[in-house]
């Protein structure tokens, strides 16, 4: 993805930000751990250039050698970066953990030997093999003309090769122990279960289960440790759905003081959430989902990246009448028979920080 945008057979590294800015456009990219999302936002007569630009670093980059080699050492500098943040590095070892020894476990940014492994050769072959036709979507929102974006893309996109055979791997989830000694200021500290696929029916109860356990600052985890308590300036839940699989997850942060606090704490207010469930707590988590779905639709960014995941994972858009009548389906019956679902998995427990304040991880 880095070094899609170090020059094609057509323009350089400097032409193809040049050419994007000359219009006073944007062009970037970001993978997560199913996608590659290429993206451009530009004004409304500019979209053939958009396409033209997109099409071109992906079908036609040339992964030259020395690009290579400098663009190496950046992202050995993003490892590092995030190794020394243990906020972001914590997800990582979670993952890991959670899915240990297969594809879905493994970090996106890689490793510095797998970094240092890669050749120009491996990537053309990797783009040839991945970046094909079946597996592509294009999406674009805003003022687009859809007769125009189409041809734009028969143009640009019409000639691509087949590719090869993608073959998935199946995730299993594992649940394993990680503790990282390390002196910080902070314990971080990081807990997983298995979670729900996009694709699975408790989906939206599940998203519910986060939003009332530890999605914004009436949720409980927030009242009880950080307003209460004054424990954690950080702490929250959050769902983390893919194709075929899903993680749940609770995070937090405490002072080497009051960090072993934080596990009974949270085990409680997890034991509590698979009992009790008032109707306007129920009531505020319709609200916010409600108001974050209509939200999102706000922003044509956004909406473009939500149009193509929903494409790549279930064949159709969907529109926001329909994710409304699930989240108004919803109900306290369904969050609970979630929580328990999901609290009954082995838990991933990660830790960062001075051992010994931790307390035990048995006790979750």
């Amino acid at each position: 993805e880095h070094m899609a945008f170090k020059g094609t057979k057509k323009r350089s590294a400097f032409d193809i930000a040049a050419e994007i800015e000359s219009v006073g456009g944007y062009l970037n990219a970001y993978t997560s751990r199913e996608n590659t999302f290429y993206f451009a936002k530009v004004m409304q007569e500019d979209l053939g250039l958009a396409v033209n630009l997109i099409s071109d670093i992906i079908l036609n980059s040339t992964m030259d050698e020395r690009e290579l080699a400098r663009e190496k050492a950046v992202i050995l500098q993003e490892i590092a970066q995030t190794n020394d943040t243990p906020d972001d590095i914590i997800f990582d070892y979670l993952q890991e953990n959670a899915f240990p020894d297969q594809p879905m476990g493994q970090p996106i940014l890689g490793t510095e030997d797998i970094v240092n492994q890669i050749t120009s050769e491996i990537l053309t072959r990797y783009m040839n093999n991945t970046y094909a036709p079946a597996r592509i979507i294009l999406s674009a929102a805003g003022n687009v003309d859809h007769s125009k974006f189409q041809k734009e893309a028969v143009n640009c996109f019409g000639n691509m090769q087949k590719g090869s055979k993608f073959e998935r791997i199946e995730p299993r989830y594992m649940g394993l122990n990680f503790e990282l000694e390390k002196n910080l200021e902070q314990v971080h500290l990081a807990i997983g279960f298995k979670g729900v696929s996009y694709h699975d029916n408790e989906f939206y109860p599940a998203l519910a289960l986060s939003t009332l356990l530890g999605g914004g600052m009436a949720s409980r985890l927030f009242q009880e440790i950080r307003e209460k308590r004054g424990l954690a300036y950080s702490i929250y839940s959050f769902v983390s759905a893919y194709s075929d699989t899903g993680l749940f997850g609770i995070y937090a942060a405490s002072s080497q003081e009051h960090a072993n606090q934080l596990i009974p704490l949270i085990t409680t207010e997890i034991k509590k959430i698979t009992s009790t469930i008032t109707s306007t707590e129920l009531k505020r988590v319709q609200s916010q989902l409600r108001a974050n779905t209509l939200m999102s639709l706000e922003s044509p960014s956004s909406l473009c990246e939500q149009m193509a995941r929903q494409l790549s994972l279930f064949n159709r858009y969907i529109t926001p009448n329909e994710l409304l009548e699930q989240i108004l389906k919803i109900d306290t019956s369904s969050i609970k028979n979630i929580a328990e679902k999901i609290f009954s998995s082995n838990p991933t427990q990660i830790s960062i920080g001075p051992k010994s304040n931790i307390g035990d991880f048995n006790q979750i």
